[in-house]
């Protein structure tokens, strides 16, 4: 057993600081829960060690919930501290997020981790085009629809990040700047919205990973609790660091750079998609 560790830990710790230092910073600058880095990263790190491969996927989504949880908590404090988050809003959407993860996470533990893949790699090509391709600031009043509406967008956005291991900010950032909210504003909301995706989330993956064949020691049903304490201890100080960046820079440069990121991190997941394939 202390051999497999040794083998573990030697094959996810480079991948797993660099992802805690670049999922951190993001998190912090773009809203997003530092997931979209802290998954390709596993995903790779994990695939060279001798893991089941069907589990690779469902480990990795798995463990980045679960480092949300406390990367969004460093996150949305920040953003708290620049009246950058809308507590009606998280009242309002909350609840509805809460239930869209239950059902992302128990689709997620149960489903083939290459329609995990598949869905990642989907929604960061799409909001990632949105993002790079739409103009202006974004900024105009904020539309209002009625409270099923806003549920169904919760459920959709919960449920997606849940099966993607994402704090929500990949979805909920630029349907809220869509719905006409400022940008930094709808950083700061993700954030916040990234812990209620986090906690639900990762309880879900260890409930439905429990017993499960091919995992890698130290996991705790789909969450593996050595990747956890390599990225948790840097995903919370570099994400203060992320704040601090996205309330100097201009706005339609925060965009960007999100969509940027996006598109990189897509056509990554689908390179390894048409691999797997």
């Amino acid at each position: 057993m202390d051999g497999q560790v040794a083998q573990l830990v030697a094959a996810i710790a480079l991948p797993a600081i660099a992802a805690g230092i670049l999922g951190g910073t993001l998190a912090g600058l773009l809203g997003v829960g530092g997931g979209i880095v802290i998954v390709p990263a596993l995903y790779l790190a994990l695939s060279l060690t001798d893991m089941d491969t069907a589990r690779v996927m469902q480990v990795a989504v798995g463990t980045s919930l679960a480092t949300i949880v406390f990367t969004s908590l460093s996150s949305a404090w920040g953003h708290y501290r620049k009246g950058a988050v809308d507590f009606a809003l998280l009242r309002l959407w909350g609840p509805s997020i809460l239930a869209g993860v239950v059902i992302g996470a128990l689709l997620g533990g149960v489903v083939s981790g290459l329609v995990l893949v598949g869905v990642f790699a989907v929604v960061a090509l799409l909001v990632a085009c949105d993002m790079i391709l739409r103009g202006g600031p974004g900024t105009g009043p904020a539309r209002s629809f009625s409270r099923p509406v806003w549920a169904a967008f919760g459920v959709v956005a919960g449920a997606i990040s849940a099966m993607m291991g994402i704090g929500g900010g990949t979805v909920c950032v630029p349907l809220l700047n869509f719905l006409g909210y400022d940008i930094r504003r709808a950083v700061g909301t993700s954030a916040a919205i990234g812990f209620v995706i986090g906690l639900p989330g990762a309880v879900t993956y260890v409930l439905t990973g429990l017993g499960a064949s091919g995992l890698p020691p130290l996991s705790l049903g789909y969450v593996n609790i050595a990747a956890a304490l390599l990225i948790v201890p840097l995903t919370v100080p570099f994400a203060r660091l992320g704040v601090a960046i996205a309330h100097r820079i201009p706005r339609r440069g925060l965009r960007l750079g999100f969509g940027l990121f996006l598109l990189a991190t897509s056509l990554r997941m689908f390179r390894d998609l048409y691999g797997a394939l």
